[in-house]
């Protein structure tokens, strides 16, 4: 079951072949042309020796042609490694070496990151036209379709192998689902296709359903966010908190009209911004959790049942369990870690089965989450294991402290986390970025006053830093603390 044969049967059988599928550009491709091209493109790959097996890295921003190699390497039965087109020639060079890629189709600024195996993705399309267009080729369901690189901010970025049934499964679990998404949708994902996130949002719900994505390469602007809305008539838009705030904060509701649904991710989504972008966007905000290990969403609000606060409950087709340090079930009002057991899984990550055996236990993965459930199955997050913070021998989550420190109208971003003093004591402190005309001093003292009215004394930062920019984030939007805190240990970041 070739993934592009399962879209092309969508296609064919409910005669999607002229609607739109992907808006980028200032053009639009339809279904039957973006897999017309897909086709030739295949040709292309195949006379560049490329065969099914093998693996074919896709460097590429998002547009029209990272989705139709990305097809062409499917109809292949070959494994597309999508890496993102931003980072350093070393880290492309870990991906390709260890994927063991035969090919990287890139943007022309990048192809010089993979010598000996890079190509220009602007001439292989170029090539596609004249070949002869190849059909997918029979695969089994569970046959490699393509591998995606965590993060690596816990170590060195792994290889997570996801099948062809995958991005069906996506769509019918999450996309129909949770959303409910149908041919007349057209979805925005401010999340790049090369991440998990923007991958089911901007690749497998359109392809699967009929529908159009609208693809924007780079990184977009509050200005960009609401042109592509008004002028492509957006029905779900896919973002960040942090992408929300700006779009609270200089947005105009007569300018989102259009927008039926809206989908939180990445980090944490207090109530109070929640409630906000919901008003601006006259449509729900849906918090959910999911990460590249699963592939998408594994936890969500849906449409017609959303929990403010909450990450929602756990999408039909996968189980969730909440364990403790011994790996005992803590059951409702608990404290644990997060597993999740479902049908899109990872099979391991590639190359690393010690790795792998960390966190892959009887078929449940250890999403390294900190939550705890209530008697309706509702998940609230109260971090990551890793991102624990240790305040005079005790562990402190600094998610916590954000959420209470968030609700104050007077900031637009915060992050708390335990820096030395100089006697090399760890004390909590708390990095915000403020909204405009505060006074910094009464600032602090409401934020201090806040957190010491509904935390315990050890959870109260000692102080508040003010700073000029907004916080450091990676490529994917999520709050990027080991860079801040490498600011922090450089020096002082700005007086308050």
């Amino acid at each position: 079951m070739n993934f592009v044969a399962s879209a092309l049967r969508q296609v064919d059988e409910h005669g999607w072949r002229d609607r739109p599928a992907f808006h980028a550009g200032g053009s639009w491709w339809t279904h039957g042309e973006v897999h017309d091209l897909a086709a030739g493109l295949a040709g292309e790959l195949a006379a560049r020796s490329v065969s099914a097996g093998q693996r074919v890295v896709v460097a590429q921003r998002d547009g029209i042609g990272l989705v139709a190699t990305f097809l062409a390497v499917a109809r292949l039965g070959a494994t597309a490694v999508l890496a993102n087109p931003l980072l350093t020639a070393p880290e492309h060079g870990h991906i390709a070496a260890d994927s063991g890629a035969v090919l990287a189709v890139a943007d022309e600024d990048v192809v010089a990151h993979f010598p000996g195996i890079g190509v220009d993705a602007g001439e292989v399309l170029d090539g596609a036209r004249t070949r002869e267009p190849l059909p997918p080729k029979d695969v089994p369901p569970d046959e490699p379709l393509y591998i995606q690189y965590t993060s690596g901010t816990t170590g060195t970025p792994k290889g997570v192998v996801h099948a062809h049934e995958d991005p069906v499964l996506y769509h019918r679990l999450v996309g129909e689902g949770v959303f409910h998404v149908g041919p007349d949708d057209v979805h925005l994902s401010l999340s790049k296709l090369y991440f998990a996130y923007g991958f089911g949002n901007a690749l497998a719900f359109p392809l699967m359903s009929g529908s159009s994505a609208v693809l924007i390469p780079e990184r977009p602007t509050p200005e960009d966010i609401r042109a592509a809305v008004e002028r492509h008539r957006v029905t779900l838009l896919y973002a960040v908190p942090s992408a929300y705030a700006k779009l609270v904060r200089q947005g105009n509701p007569e300018e989102f009209r259009s927008i039926r649904a809206a989908v939180s991710a990445g980090e944490p989504l207090t109530p109070e911004l929640g409630e906000r972008a919901g008003a601006l966007l006259s449509a729900p905000v849906l918090d959910q959790l999911g990460c590249t290990e699963v592939g998408h969403a594994f936890c969500a609000n849906t449409v017609t049942h959303n929990t403010p606060g909450s990450l929602g409950v756990a999408v039909p087709g996968y189980e969730l369990e909440v364990r403790d340090e011994n790996g005992e079930d803590v059951g409702p009002g608990g404290e644990g870690e997060l597993w999740v057991r479902g049908p899109t899984l990872l099979r391991g990550y590639l190359n690393r089965p010690e790795a792998t055996a960390e966190v892959l236990v009887d078929g449940w993965f250890n999403t390294r989450d900190r939550v705890t459930t209530d008697e309706g199955g509702h998940v609230w997050y109260l971090g990551r294991t890793d991102d624990l913070e240790m305040v005079g021998g005790i562990t402190v989550s600094p998610v916590e402290i954000e959420m209470i420190l968030s609700r104050h109208g007077g900031i637009a971003e915060c992050a708390v986390m335990s820096v030395p003093d100089e006697d090399g004591a760890s004390k909590l402190r708390a990095f915000v970025v403020p909204k405009a005309d505060q006074d910094l001093g009464v600032l602090e003292e409401e934020l201090i006053s806040a957190a010491r009215a509904e935390l315990a004394p050890y959870k109260v930062p000692r102080s508040v830093t003010v700073l000029a920019e907004g916080l450091p984030r990676t490529d994917n939007g999520k709050l990027s603390r080991t860079e801040l805190r490498d600011r922090v240990l450089r020096g002082p970041l700005l007086p308050n």
